[in-house]
C-alpha cells in the first residue's frame, strides 16, 4: 500500500495520498490546502485518484477540495469522487468554518458521495472502511484499512492527544465513545491523523494522558 503524508495548509495539517501498488488507483485524505504540491506527488507516484476524503468539513481539511477537484477532473479520464459525510456536508458550502478563527476560505464544490457507516471504498485490492467516529465534528469518520494496519482519523485521536470538541457541533462525551472504538483496533495498527506524528493504538492505549 502506497501511504505519502503531506503537511498542507495554515496549520500544517496531514494530508494523506493512498494507494494501491499494482492498480494505481488512489485517493487523497484531507487536502487542507497546498494544491499544487498535492498534485505534484499524485503525478510523481503515477496514481489515478478515485476519492478525494474529508475526514470531517473543517477549513484547514478542504481548503484544497476546489483546486483539486478542478485539476484531477481535467487530468483524468475518469474524475474523482468528492466524499464526506453528510452530517458535515453543510460546512463544505461556508468554507469550512474558516470564518469562526478569522481566515478566509472559499466554499468547496458539493460533494459527489456522502459517506456512511460500513461503506468501504476500494483502491485496487485494497479496502478502505468508513467509520462514523463523531465528537469533533457531527460527521468526523475515521477511515480503517485493517488488511494493512491502518487507521486515517482525522482529528479524533492524535499521537498523545485527543480531537478539540469546543467548536460548534464537538461533544466531548461522544468523541470518547469514538475513541474507545478506535481503542478495539489491534495494538500495532498505525494511527495516521490530522495534525502531527503518526502513532499506534497501543502506543496511545498505554500512554495517552487524556485517556
Amino acid at each position: 500500500m502506497i501511504i505519502t503524508t503531506l503537511a498542507v495548509g495554515p496549520i500544517l495539517t496531514n494530508c494523506y495520498i493512498v494507494g494501491d501498488e499494482v492498480s494505481k488507483e488512489g485517493a487523497i485524505i484531507d487536502p487542507g490546502g497546498g494544491a499544487r504540491k498535492i498534485l505534484d506527488e499524485v503525478r510523481r507516484l503515477g496514481l489515478t485518484i478515485k476519492y478525494v476524503v474529508d475526514t470531517h468539513g473543517h477549513f484547514d481539511h478542504t481548503l484544497a477540495n476546489g483546486e483539486v477537484m478542478a485539476a484531477l477532473k481535467t487530468a483524468q479520464e475518469s474524475p474523482p469522487l468528492l466524499a464526506i459525510h453528510p452530517a458535515d456536508a453543510p460546512l463544505l458550502t461556508v468554507g469550512g468554518g474558516a470564518a469562526w478563527f478569522g481566515v478566509h476560505a472559499d466554499p468547496s464544490p458539493p460533494a459527489d458521495l456522502e459517506l456512511k457507516e460500513g461503506d468501504v471504498l476500494t483502491l485496487g485490492k485494497i479496502a478502505l472502511e468508513v467509520w462514523h467516529t463523531p465528537g469533533h465534528s457531527p460527521g468526523s469518520v475515521s477511515i480503517v484499512c485493517p488488511a494493512e494496519g491502518v487507521v486515517f482519523d482525522g482529528d479524533v485521536l492524535f499521537n498523545m492527544g485527543i480531537g478539540r470538541t469546543d467548536l460548534p457541533g464537538g461533544d466531548h462525551h461522544t468523541l470518547m465513545a469514538s475513541i474507545r472504538r478506535l481503542l478495539t483496533l489491534p495494538d500495532e495498527t498505525q494511527v495516521c491523523s490530522g495534525h502531527g506524528p503518526a502513532t499506534t493504538i497501543g502506543r496511545e492505549r498505554q500512554g495517552n494522558p487524556w485517556l
